[in-house]
């Protein structure tokens, strides 16, 4: 049997929070961080940095100033890659294959902008768009395949997810369209929720708060927008799970926190 510990964190600009990069591996020790909003174009990544914290192997696809994901892990993975959506080349998966065969995939789903409209609002319009694209390529793929999709996902999908189900369902992330189409990719293959597993969905859980807020901690009007899920092959496999909120105190913080999910292989 082997233990497998990932996390995946919206950073929220890599190199401005390297240091609570550090301080996450210290608390938490994952074998694999899957990162999203790096926002670092690919020859200005902090390779050496983080290969000096225990990950030298390096899946990378950024830009300048905005999106961008990465998988660093400690031991070896194969089949690396990064793939275009919606006509777009704005670096928002990486997938690759971990020791055993599982594929990783890691996400970062457009935001959608203010306007919950796709006639309006283009970028509403693209992220609708992307998950669409997302729900027929996974539902094409065999279904024997043991996979995990992670990552920034920017859908809060249950009325648990968010501080206010009423309040927010006009805002972007939390609309009824957008739960909609979360649920059809996660209807493509069964994907198990791996957190909610563990945490029931009565219990009201975020990863994700406002800078807006002067005091987050005490106004809580939080969201949760990052996820890991499994494909129901690796169901048995999950030991734990854990949304970090204590990061969202750490000093220059990101306005996500890390979750982590722990796997017996």
């Amino acid at each position: 049997m082997t233990d497998l510990r990932i996390a995946t964190w919206n950073v929220n600009s890599l190199r401005i929070r390297i240091d609570n990069l550090e301080r996450l591996i210290a608390a938490r020790a994952p074998d694999v961080l899957c990162l999203q909003e790096t926002k670092v174009e690919d020859r200005l990544f902090p390779a050496a940095e983080i290969t000096a914290l225990g990950y030298p192997h390096q899946l990378i696809y950024g830009q300048k100033g905005y999106h961008g994901v990465a998988i660093c892990a400690r031991a070896p993975f194969a089949n690396g890659t990064q793939r275009n959506w919606s006509g777009k080349s704005d670096s928002r998966h990486v997938h690759a294959r971990l020791l055993g065969g599982i594929e990783l995939h890691n996400f970062y789903v457009p935001a959608g902008g203010d306007e919950p409209d796709p006639e309006v609002n283009e970028k509403f319009a693209h992220k609708l768009g992307f998950l669409a694209e997302l729900t027929d390529w996974f539902a094409a793929l065999p279904k024997r395949r043991k996979m995990i999709l992670l990552g920034d996902l920017n859908v809060a999908p249950l009325e648990t997810d968010v501080w206010s189900h009423k309040q927010l369902l006009k805002v972007v992330s939390h609309t009824p369209i957008e739960v909609e189409a979360l649920a059809a990719l996660a209807a493509s293959r069964g994907w198990v929720d791996a957190v909610r597993h563990f945490i029931p969905k009565t219990e009201r859980l975020y990863s994700w708060w406002s800078y807006r807020a002067r005091d987050w901690a005490a106004a809580n009007r939080g969201r949760r927008l990052d996820h890991i899920w499994v494909t129901p092959n690796l169901v048995g496999s999950l030991v734990g799970a854990e949304v970090l909120r204590e990061a969202r105190g750490w000093p220059r913080p990101s306005d996500h926190v890390p979750v982590l999910v722990d796997f017996r292989l």
